[in-house]
């Protein structure tokens, strides 16, 4: 069935600019017309712009809630343990959920944390249900590492002296058997059959190169040569994950080019510490940097060279990570703190707000596999959120561009309506297929319940987090 929506302003995209007083018409999830001049001629003014993408994220728990604040990576994945999904139907509901309603029309899923309280078969086919429930396009990648589960060598000085029920505690929580490439790749391909489908790319997943050996990379980088499967990982992300390369792999990109895992169909998440050369690399294979600055910001693990990248040639993406500047999934806030740490120095800029608004929605489309550029035209998905533009230009005194007052002021608050393949999926704060208020309450009442069987792992959280930072000062240094 056709629908149409009227539209005060339209940004189609970067060349193509805002169109003013517009009606857009889609049916069966694709564009069939943008009609100039046929807009609203008074009431409620708004702004109709591409969908967001959330280009990196894991579907977790707000890591704050369990006393993961103020601490660097290597501590903060362990102390997210007592965050682990308790249901993951609905701890992935509430994360696909929050980013829809802040507008974003795909949202990628690397899975770093499984429930364990169900084959990782059917955990994957819960979390495609709740993509499908909230309706939103999901990548899902299962994240594997088989090596380095609690610091990047050998843990034995850290676990050596420690009561044998502590040791244990942290050994049932992280130490698992490896799952061998054959086994991994056979994995992704039973995912793949059971929940790929229009809305859902799924993908492989290395968790990064400090936890999965070369056998593992090999396997993945071969599999999508033939397959044409893509790729997401984490890659040069803290200090001591840069300090590490160097120790133990200085060749590590250029090893990474060599054996075909650098190509188009691969998503890098943060890239903080890539050096030069590395992101010549990267750019001229085709592969993606997705950044996300708060995460970063929020871990100490630091600013990323986002501009320079670009201009080497970097398709650049925006993610939220699971961690947003306040901690709720705002994609657009995340997108302006990016324009304002990356977009340029005094009278030199990066790009222009549009231009990195256009980058992260097509380049996040292509991360995610969501067809088409995102732009609004014909042919095209309806994938749009409506900006309730009297909101955006509170103060009415003069004509600005809204693009402009979007970098400026936007946030999630201002979106009206989220459309995703032609379906309103978000609706003045609201998801339409799914009840997240009573999901966000059933999930406290169930992580209060479980943090009273992790007691052990909280009680002795102060000595082993002693312990691990001691291990990363004294085994990598950092300049």
């Amino acid at each position: 069935m056709a629908t149409e929506i009227a539209a005060t302003s339209l940004f189609r995209g970067p060349d193509l600019g805002v169109t003013d007083n517009v009606v857009l018409r889609h049916d069966n999830g694709i564009i069939t017309d943008i009609l100039e001049g046929a807009g609203p001629a008074g009431g409620p003014r708004s702004f109709v712009i591409p969908a967001f993408v959330n280009a990196h994220d894991h579907a977790r728990a707000t890591a704050s809630s369990f006393g993961a604040v103020g601490m660097p990576l290597e501590s903060w994945i362990l102390r997210t343990a007592l965050g682990s999904p308790i249901d993951p139907y609905l701890t992935a509901a509430s994360a696909l959920a929050r980013s829809a309603r802040a507008g974003c029309a795909a949202m990628m899923v690397h899975y770093t944390r499984p429930s364990g309280t169900m084959p990782l078969l059917d955990e994957a086919k819960a979390i495609a249900r709740a993509a499908s429930d909230v309706g939103i396009r999901v990548a899902f990648a299962l994240a594997v590492r088989d090596q380095n589960p609690i610091v990047y060598g050998d843990a034995e000085p850290i676990l050596s002296g420690l009561p044998s029920d502590d040791r244990k505690t942290i050994e049932d929580l992280f130490v698992r058997a490896p799952m061998s490439p054959k086994a991994y790749i056979e994995l992704t391909d039973a995912i793949a059959a059971a929940i790929s489908g229009p809305m859902v790319d799924v993908q492989l997943g290395p968790a990064g190169v400090q936890w999965c050996s070369k056998p593992l990379l090999e396997a993945v980088a071969e599999n999508s040569a033939q397959t044409g499967r893509r790729i997401h990982m984490h890659l040069l992300e803290t200090v001591y994950q840069r300090a590490w390369a160097d120790q133990n792999f200085p060749d590590m990109v250029r090893w990474l080019r060599d054996i075909g895992f650098l190509s188009e169909r691969l998503t890098l998440a943060h890239c903080i510490h890539a050096r030069p050369d590395e992101l010549e690399m990267i750019a001229a294979s085709g592969a993606r940097i997705v950044t996300n600055f708060s995460s970063n910001m929020h871990l100490r693990s630091g600013l990323a060279p986002i501009a320079a990248a670009h201009r080497c040639g970097c398709a650049i993406a925006v993610g939220v990570d699971g961690l947003a500047l306040d901690e709720d999934d705002d994609i657009l806030r995340e997108m302006r703190l990016v324009q304002m740490a990356h977009g340029g120095l005094g009278f030199k800029a990066t790009w222009t707000p549009a231009e990195l608004f256009a980058l992260a929605v097509r380049h996040g489309r292509r991360a995610t596999g969501a067809p088409g550029s995102g732009e609004l035209i014909t042919g095209n998905p309806a994938d749009f959120v409506v900006i309730d533009l009297d909101r955006l230009d509170r103060d009415q005194i003069m004509p600005v561009d809204p693009m402009a007052l979007l970098f400026a002021r936007g946030n999630a608050s201002l979106v009206k309506e989220v459309v995703v393949a032609g379906k309103t999926i978000a609706k003045d704060g609201a998801c339409m297929g799914v009840d997240l208020p009573a999901i966000e309450q059933e999930l406290r009442a169930m992580y209060r319940a479980n943090v009273g069987k992790l007691g052990s792992f909280q009680r002795m959280w102060p000595s082993l987090s002693e312990r691990v930072s001691g291990w990363f000062e004294q085994q990598l240094t950092c300049e």
